[in-house]
């Protein structure tokens, strides 16, 4: 099922357990944001090609984290679509640590993955009438970005952030600390629209985030008081 939810921006939903996918049209360049599970791959191609594009017109593909619910279809397309993502996630997905890939839970292997382009902090990717800003946003995960379109005020969150403050729980490389000092950074944006990686899309950014940041703080807090007693 998928969405035009701007003109040339599409929301792609293949089902359950996948991600929600974004397909950009760029003047210079077509770009996949995370391409869910790959059992579901066939259901992302026909979404694809219905929107009028084929898999072999797309120019990148960008995961927001390094988890197999959003890169595992890769497989399909890493030998004719370069792979993008942060340097944290890309170490992890070429290494086959399954610990936070996560693939076997979701009936992956996962051995045999590449990484073409390994991102940093605030690189930039310009698609022509889109110009994507990306944002390293520890915390679910320790390579989680969000993509920030500044002109089009329209940020894909991953699983950093969703509609009503909900936030990921952490993963075995993520980190309270970090999630509260990316929610932080991310509020300080002007952003109208919020596509996250799963669920709803969100209009009430400026609150959601805020509800996002209380709720990452309230989670530090109960972590902090579960380890003192823990080692009292």
């Amino acid at each position: 099922m998928y969405n035009e939810i701007l003109p040339n921006l599409y929301m792609i939903k293949t089902g359950k357990p996948s991600c929600t996918s974004y397909l950009i049209l760029g003047d210079k360049m077509n770009v996949l944001v995370d391409s869910g599970i790959n059992q579901n791959f066939e259901t992302l191609k026909k979404d694809i090609e219905k929107i009028g594009l084929t898999i072999d017109q797309l120019n990148l593909v960008i995961n927001t984290h390094e988890h197999a619910d959003h890169f595992g279809a890769n497989r399909f397309l890493q030998e004719t679509v370069p792979i993008i993502t942060h340097r944290y996630a890309a170490t992890k997905i070429i290494s086959a640590d399954d610990e936070v890939l996560l693939c076997r839970a979701h009936g992956h292997d996962p051995t045999g993955y590449h990484v073409n382009l390994w991102l940093e902090n605030m690189n930039v990717i310009d698609l022509g009438d889109w110009f994507l800003k990306i944002f390293h946003t520890p915390g679910h995960t320790s390579g989680s970005i969000s993509i920030y379109e500044p002109r089009k005020r329209v940020l894909i969150s991953g699983d950093t952030v969703f509609a009503e403050g909900t936030i990921s729980d952490i993963s075995s490389s993520g980190s309270y600390g970090e999630y509260v000092n990316s929610l932080a950074r991310l509020n300080t944006m002007k952003i109208d629209l919020l596509l996250p990686g799963h669920g709803r899309i969100s209009t009430n950014v400026e609150e959601d985030i805020r509800k996002a940041i209380d709720n990452a703080k309230r989670k530090h807090e109960e972590f902090l008081n579960e380890r003192k007693i823990k080692n009292f």
